[in-house]
C-alpha cells in the first residue's frame, strides 16, 4: 500500500467516526439511522418542549378553549359563509364554462357562414 492509500483509509475512518459521534452525541432517546436528522430534531423537541412553549409564548389549551367559547358563534357563521361562497364559486364556474361553450358555438357558426 502506498502512503496515499493509507491516508485515504485513515480519512475515511475519521469521517465515519465523526458521523457516528455526531449522530449519537448527547442522545438520550432513540436515533434512527434511516432518518438521522429528523430523529435528532424530534429528540430535541421532546427534551425542550416545555421551554419552547414558554419561550415562544404558545397558547395553552385553556386559553384556546376560552377563545372557542367566546367566538364560536362568529366562527361558525364565518364557516357557513365560506361554504356558501364555495358553492357560489362552483356554480359560477359552471355557468362560465357553459357560456364559453355557447360563445365557441356562435363563433364556429359565424365562421361557417363566411
Amino acid at each position: 500500500m502506498t502512503l496515499i492509500e493509507i491516508l485515504l483509509i485513515i480519512l475515511i475512518l475519521l469521517v465515519v467516526a465523526f458521523l457516528l459521534f455526531w449522530f449519537y452525541q448527547g442522545s438520550s432517546g432513540r436515533i434512527s439511522l434511516r432518518r438521522p436528522v429528523e430523529s435528532r430534531v424530534d429528540e430535541y423537541l421532546d427534551r425542550r418542549f416545555a421551554n419552547l412553549v414558554e419561550e415562544w409564548g404558545v397558547v395553552r389549551r385553556p386559553k384556546v378553549k376560552r377563545f372557542k367559547e367566546k367566538y364560536e358563534t362568529i366562527l361558525d357563521s364565518d364557516e357557513s359563509k365560506i361554504a356558501e361562497m364555495k358553492q357560489f364559486e362552483s356554480e359560477f364556474l359552471g355557468n362560465l364554462s357553459s357560456l364559453e361553450a355557447r360563445l365557441d358555438a356562435l363563433e364556429k357558426s359565424l365562421d361557417t357562414k363566411k
